[in-house]
């Protein structure tokens, strides 16, 4: 085993021993008190359903992470990587093709060994909890589709990045960055007419007090909209959401029909208010640059390491190959991936708070936003309580009490 390996191995090792860390601080942190907050919201029970909720998904999570390391460390050290880049070798002589089976055949592997996990995880413990709404039907059309969109999206750009690095000298990264940059404009462009419906429906909302209330808000605030979209997500989740996708003309506003039933006019209007602050503020674009700047600073380290002869000993493989040295690379390049996931993590929840200031400004009140993180907390049976820790390491939103704690200081600042 050499440097390399040992890196790689502590890295993998360390990632799962550090997420295990914040599993149990974060279940530590469970309190027996509902927070003041909640409370008149919250029964007694419903509470400890949420704490139950998060207590069996750590565990299954566990269970899960556990076999994916046991896995992973048996196909590594059992040569499990040389193997398979002989078998694929059989079968052509184009160092393309060898690399799109290669990869293809451990991302299907990959799958399918997840499959019993999605499936326990949908129609096990979000049944139990009163979430899931996925019939069996659905559930395999939309394993069918994502497949086939797989297939027909990810493997032409894997094989352009193959034939990149493997003819086009010194400046394959800057080409590979280019093209998948264009590629990923151009899915950003089309998702939300093109892609997004093939899973579920979205209508435009009906005509009445809640597009009268959203149009006039959005129109105060000089937000072009057209029109808001409802989609069907109570076709697979009980849950509910709002998110903002696309760019131009292809842009939408989405909210799911269970947000619509769970909430009032003014509290749709203020997570409306949320969303649209994060367009406002231009954080969807700031965060687009930043993975575009990201991936460039990858591709470029790829070709530091890509032909390294040390990276390939590292997995037993004494033929060099991009396709190889692409899943080697991405396996080396986790710690600087852990590192720039925290940091971007920690940028999301200023743009959270950013956003959440910019709704409460704009609609004169903290209290709809308020009342609807309240109701979204409840309906999804969120943590109210996590540990800092698992915070700074997973969440991309600040917890809900501290968000709540914010807005409530804003609303003291404006009446001063």
């Amino acid at each position: 085993m050499n440097t390399i390996a040992i890196i790689i191995l502590i890295t993998i090792l360390s990632g799962y021993l550090l997420n295990l860390l914040a599993d149990c601080l974060n279940l530590r942190m469970l309190q027996p008190n509902l927070p003041t907050e909640f409370q008149g919201l919250y029964d007694a029970d419903q509470y400890r359903k949420s704490q139950e909720y998060l207590t069996v998904n750590t565990r299954f999570e566990w269970v899960a992470s556990t076999l994916g390391l046991a896995i992973t460390l048996l196909f590594w050290f059992g040569k499990g990587f040389p193997f398979l880049d002989t078998w694929v070798r059989g079968f052509s002589s184009n160092p393309i093709w060898w690399g799109i089976m290669y990869m293809g055949i451990l991302i299907l592997c990959k799958a399918i060994l997840s499959l019993p996990f999605t499936i326990y995880s949908t129609f096990v413990i979000e049944e139990r909890f009163g979430f899931n709404k996925t019939t069996f039907s659905t559930f395999v059309s939309d394993m069918a589709k994502g497949a086939l969109l797989a297939l027909l999206l990810g493997t032409p750009v894997l094989a352009g990045i193959l034939a990149f690095f493997e003819y086009a000298g010194e400046l394959a990264w800057l080409y590979c960055w280019i093209s998948v940059t264009l590629f990923m404009l151009i899915v950003q462009f089309i998702a939300p007419t093109w892609i997004m419906p093939l899973f579920n429906k979205f209508k435009p909302i009906e005509e009445g007090e809640l597009k009268e209330g959203i149009l006039t808000y959005a129109d105060s605030i000089r937000f072009p909209l057209e029109n808001v979209y409802v989609m069907d997500g109570s076709k697979r989740s009980n849950k509910a959401n709002a998110f903002f996708t696309g760019f131009g003309s292809h842009r939408r506003i989405v909210l799911y029909d269970t947000l619509i039933q769970q909430h009032t006019v003014p509290e749709l209007i203020a997570i409306l208010a949320h969303e649209m602050g994060h367009y406002k503020k231009k954080h969807i674009q700031k965060r687009l640059v930043m993975g575009i700047a990201q991936m460039g600073f990858v591709f470029y380290l790829l070709t530091l390491f890509i032909h390294n002869q040390a990276l390939f000993d590292a997995f037993y493989m004494k033929n060099q190959s991009v396709y190889a040295g692409l899943i080697f690379f991405s396996m080396l390049y986790t710690p600087i991936d852990f590192f720039t996931g925290l940091f971007m993590q920690f940028h999301s929840r200023k743009n959270e708070y950013e956003a959440d200031r910019f709704a409460v400004e704009t609609t004169g009140s903290a209290s709809f936003l308020i009342s609807s993180l309240k109701k979204l907390s409840m309906g999804n049976l969120s943590n109210l309580t996590p540990h800092p820790f698992y915070v700074f390491l997973h969440y991309s939103h600040p917890p809900v009490l501290k968000r709540i704690e914010v807005m409530k200081s804003l609303e003291v600042m404006r009446k001063i």
